[in-house]
């Protein structure tokens, strides 16, 4: 007799019914999960867009115009002016970007989001500002615009200091009065910043918004704009509608390029909340890191 071993046996009658049956049941769960998601996603999509603010273009002097911050890349003050473009209220939050990653199985870019998930866990909350990097906040960007038919994107650096300060106004913090204040700005919160390793965010919204609707861009999270890095660029930016350099400044051990991170973070004091207050880093990801998608019609990919 011929061995039986890694010999496949045909299966009939019941057992060919149970295997139907069960392939038939896992088939209608995972159809159900994936229905499930488009729901999710479709109400998210509509959520992200409803949320996104008008901002009438026009002309503003860009920078510090002197004591608004002690760093010497937000100077020298120069006139820059935009198109009209719209930029969201909030933050995204870190259940939209997960429900994000589980519809596309995106990937996070940066190796050491699963640690930071591990040693930070209380900073993942579901609707706290998202842990991004720069790439995760960009596509994330790039998918909501192809679900809408619109060029989504992060916000250019200039675009996201004009909305700041409420259409260009001459405003050191995103608030409505331009000030600092306790219950304004999460930099007017000294019990946060005093104990720095027990400071979280805050969901977005939690702080009134600023002139032009806007919530959370002093303080809260960091966020990512589309502008590569060079601490020089304000010296030679074009008057209209900059997108920032055209080649980046490479980090030699990461071997990634300089990007921008705005508005500071839960974490900071004052004065690195200001509305032109830059942070260049490359693409890392930390427990400070958000960021707000935006769109125009004049602006188009650049960058990726």
């Amino acid at each position: 007799m011929p061995p039986t071993h890694g010999v496949l046996t045909p299966l009939h009658g019941a057992s060919m019914r149970y295997l139907v049956f069960s392939s038939l049941v896992v088939i209608s769960a995972l159809s159900g999960c994936s229905l499930y998601y488009e729901s999710q996603a479709k109400d998210m999509v509509q959520r992200q867009m409803d949320a996104m603010v008008f901002v009438e273009g026009g002309e503003f002097m860009m920078g510090n115009p002197g004591g608004w911050d002690g760093s010497k890349d937000s100077w020298p003050p120069h006139k820059v002016v935009l198109d009209d473009f719209y930029i969201q209220k909030y933050e995204v939050t870190q259940g939209d970007f997960e429900l994000f990653m589980a519809m596309t199985d995106y990937e996070h870019s940066n190796s050491s989001y699963e640690n930071l998930r591990d040693n930070a866990p209380d900073r993942f909350q579901s609707n706290f500002p998202a842990v991004v990097s720069w790439m995760d906040a960009s596509e994330f960007c790039k998918w909501l615009g192809s679900q809408t038919g619109k060029t989504v994107e992060l916000p250019t650096e200039a675009q996201w200091e004009y909305a700041a300060r409420g259409g260009g106004k001459p405003l050191r913090y995103a608030t409505k009065n331009g000030r600092a204040e306790e219950g304004v700005t999460m930099a007017a919160r000294p019990s946060q910043y005093r104990q720095q390793k027990q400071a979280l965010p805050q969901p977005p919204g939690s702080y009134p918004p600023n002139l032009l609707g806007l919530h959370d861009m002093s303080g809260n999270a960091a966020e990512w704009v589309r502008d590569y890095y060079r601490a020089d660029y304000y010296e030679r930016s074009p008057v209209n509608n900059p997108k920032g350099p055209e080649s980046p400044i490479i980090e030699s051990w990461s071997n990634e390029p300089y990007r921008i991170l705005r508005g500071g973070d839960f974490k900071d004091f004052s004065g690195n909340t200001t509305v032109t207050r830059r942070k260049a880093i490359e693409r890392v990801i930390n427990e400070s890191t958000g960021f707000r998608c935006s769109f125009s019609k004049s602006l188009t990919s650049e960058h990726a």
